[in-house]
């Protein structure tokens, strides 16, 4: 099945619940989209061959295992050539405190997310990227203070469903 089948208000439905509880048998998911289950069972496997459901994990509450540091960092390439950000992302995809890489519009070039045991281990991550001369004009950090909410789902159904 291609990636652009058409979604249907079901559709979504079901990406929302399985984004809250990807654990969820069939029959509850069926009963929460309000479908009998072998329909809804046909759907969810429609929707993964199609490469809408890449996966399926477990949140993790990073605070119980211990300290942690979240840093988000600005980026600027010094060029910009896709080589140059091929070469920064091969990288930076590397390590494996870096959670989140975004290329951004506006006063830089990327948006990065580390995570870490604290700030001496990201200043050894930033400082190893450095030295690889892998095109970094510069670096601006942020460290993360406290992070009054992070939603782990999107909000499918009221970006998609007209």
């Amino acid at each position: 099945m291609e990636r652009t089948m058409k979604l249907d208000r079901i559709d979504l439905r079901i990406l929302a619940e399985l984004q809250k509880n990807g654990r969820v048998t069939n029959v509850e998911l069926a009963e929460l989209v309000h479908l009998s289950p072998s329909p809804c069972l046909m759907r969810v496997k429609k929707l993964q061959s199609a490469g809408y459901i890449t996966g399926y994990a477990a949140l993790i509450d990073l605070a119980r295992l211990g300290e942690v540091l979240t840093v988000f960092t600005e980026v600027t390439l010094a060029s910009h050539r896709r080589i140059d950000f091929d070469r920064f992302q091969t990288a930076v995809e590397k390590i494996a405190g870096c959670v989140e890489c975004h290329l951004v519009s506006g006063g830089f070039d990327y948006l990065l997310k580390f995570v870490t045991r604290g700030i001496l281990e990201y200043q050894e991550i930033i400082e190893d990227l450095v030295d690889q001369e892998i095109g970094i004009e510069k670096y601006f950090n942020y460290i993360v203070v406290k992070s009054p909410f992070i939603k782990p789902c999107l909000p499918i159904e009221s970006l998609f469903d007209e």
